[in-house]
């Protein structure tokens, strides 16, 4: 066996090795880099790594059998007592081992650049649509008084938190189903396509004095065929009630099995205080469209003041407190209010929630949520994720935390899964687009990237920061700055103060153009934090430094 490496090096098979990786590997970041210009489709790198892999065995094999010298090539002398049998044993065992070599650099490359074409974002490419998936969409308020559109907003809520507590249903996120608001015509197969369901609920609720009238209706969205109605008239104080009891009709309607733990957890009361109720729902909106608003702290600030009302009328209030704890969480993560005192304030929330419901699905995500947001503590975080998700299946919420953690520790193919499944749940929602997005621009997948951001523009047109994303995908796609350019000048000339949302695009824009006018300027909007790429933060006086940097050496090439 010595003789046989011996003879590997005297062959110089460890040189051709070595040379071939470092040949291949600068060709596939070549090949990575100047594809996707030409709008290359993602098998024609795939192709390349393979054909580079498979030239290995054969690159060690021609290295073994022939030498070059003086210019010409010749078949290579067997070794010291080397016999043709042995050499043609020794050309297997080298063409074996340089198959292993190949294959292992295959499936790092594959564990490392994942070989998918990304999620499939549009609904009619997506996975087959379940039989028991439901969507259940806003309750019409026809009650004389409009200021109880939020008592229709909470028989609505209620229903739809009690079916996603059904393991066996697929069921659609609160977020998602919003925009579909009553009053307006609705095509049920539209919807039901977008949001990847076979069924929707549709109702309406009328509050007249101390007594409550709820219809709802259950609705096959290929056929809209009504297959199940069921009208309530009753005292006010039985409207949990009247939500437990159609929740449990619908899983019945579907056939989906409810396990006695579901069974409990629905017919559990949230709370005795209907005011409290109506608070707590007012607060719940607040939160789950302020990362979109444009008044983001003040719409926290607002749900926390609304959540403390509601938990002063109601001291066992257990969810007032997990949406307490989210709001406060929030503040603290954005920076909004990233103080002590601020993570104080959600950990008693937590609390107080641990203490009434100890071992509920709210208390392990508010926990899950405040080690990752407040503590960073990424793996009990995603312990109390893990337990989470069982009393919890169709909260996108729980997924969603655990493809950030996964996206922070470059666990690329399960941060993607993770996230895949948070949009099957809410497929509208505009925040979980945006950041599958930035998924894409870490792994160079910018046509999925594209398509993330087109759907999430299409919920929210007018996003400063998506809009530049979405233009950015050309320069970072095709080295074309022009459409990041006229974004960039066109949402400052729509609102000058949309500028600090867009800073860190117009910095880069102005530095590919070389426009160190344009660099000031957006180095002067520029966050104290800096700014961010590919998830990676850049305090601003390393952006500053940056952009002196360049602009030093564009006056030093110009002479």
């Amino acid at each position: 066996m010595k003789s046989f490496f011996e003879e590997l090096k005297n062959r110089r098979v460890y040189r051709v090795a070595i040379a071939y990786a470092i040949a291949g590997s600068a060709t596939v970041q070549v090949v990575g880099t100047v594809l996707p210009i030409f709008h290359a489709p993602d098998w024609a790198q795939q192709l390349f790594v393979v054909l580079i892999a498979l030239g290995f065995p054969m690159a060690l094999v021609l290295a073994w059998s022939f030498d070059v010298e003086a210019g010409t090539i010749k078949k290579a002398r067997a070794g010291p007592g080397g016999t043709a049998v042995a050499n043609r044993r020794r050309v297997w065992i080298v063409a074996g081992v340089g198959s292993v070599i190949a294959m292992l650099g295959l499936g790092a490359y594959w564990f490392w650049h994942p070989w998918t074409t990304g999620l499939h974002l549009e609904p009619e490419a997506g996975p087959a649509i379940t039989e028991k998936s439901i969507a259940v969409l806003p309750f019409e308020n026809l009650s004389d008084d409009k200021q109880n559109a939020y008592f229709a907003d909470g028989v609505q809520d209620e229903i739809l938190t009690n079916l996603a507590r059904v393991a066996d249903l697929k069921v659609i996120s609160r977020t998602s189903v919003m925009q579909y608001k009553s009053g307006a015509q609705r095509n049920l197969r539209d919807i039901a396509k977008t949001l990847g369901v076979s069924h929707v609920v549709e109702g309406s609720v009328q509050r007249s004095g101390g007594r409550v009238h709820v219809s709802a209706q259950l609705i096959d969205a290929k056929t809209d065929m009504h297959l199940w109605a069921e009208s309530y008239d009753r005292e006010l104080a039985d409207v949990f009630a009247i939500e437990n009891e159609l929740a449990e009709q619908i899983v019945s309607q579907l056939k989906s099995k409810l396990s006695p733990q579901e069974k409990a957890a629905i017919e559990q009361k949230p709370t005795a205080d209907l005011a409290a109720h109506d608070l707590y729902i007012r607060a719940k909106t607040l939160i789950v469209t302020a990362v979109f608003s444009t008044p983001q702290a003040e719409s926290l600030f607002e749900a926390v003041r609304l959540l403390s009302q509601a938990i002063e009328r109601d001291h066992a209030f257990a969810l007032a407190y997990y949406q307490l704890a989210h709001a406060h969480d929030l503040l603290y993560f954005v920076g909004t209010d990233h103080t002590p005192a601020r993570l104080a304030m959600a950990d008693a929330a937590i609390q107080s929630l641990a203490r009434l419901r100890p071992n509920s699905g709210e208390a392990h995500l508010a926990i899950a949520k405040h080690l990752y947001w407040g503590r960073l503590d990424y793996e009990r975080a995603r312990q109390e994720l893990t337990l989470a998700q069982k009393s919890l299946p169709n909260d996108p919420l729980p997924f969603q935390l655990a493809s950030y953690i996964d996206r922070r520790q470059s666990r690329w193919a399960e941060s993607t899964k993770n996230l895949e499944r948070a949009i099957e749940l809410d497929p509208q929602n505009a925040e979980f687009l945006q950041q599958i997005s930035l998924t894409y621009e870490c792994l160079r997948r910018y046509a999925d990237m594209e398509r993330a951001l087109d759907r999430a523009l299409a919920l929210t047109p007018k996003d400063a920061g998506l809009r530049a994303s979405r233009a950015r995908v050309e320069l970072e796609w095709h080295a074309d700055p022009r459409p990041l350019v006229a974004t960039v000048k066109a949402i400052i000339a729509e609102d000058s103060r949309q500028a600090e949302n867009i800073a860190d695009s117009w910095l880069y824009e102005s530095l590919c153009e070389r426009d160190f006018d344009g660099a000031l300027h957006g180095l002067a909007v520029l966050p104290v934090d800096g700014c961010y790429q590919d998830t990676i933060p850049f305090p601003r006086v390393w952006c500053e430094g940056v952009a002196s940097l360049v602009r030093r050496r564009s006056r030093s090439d110009a002479g």
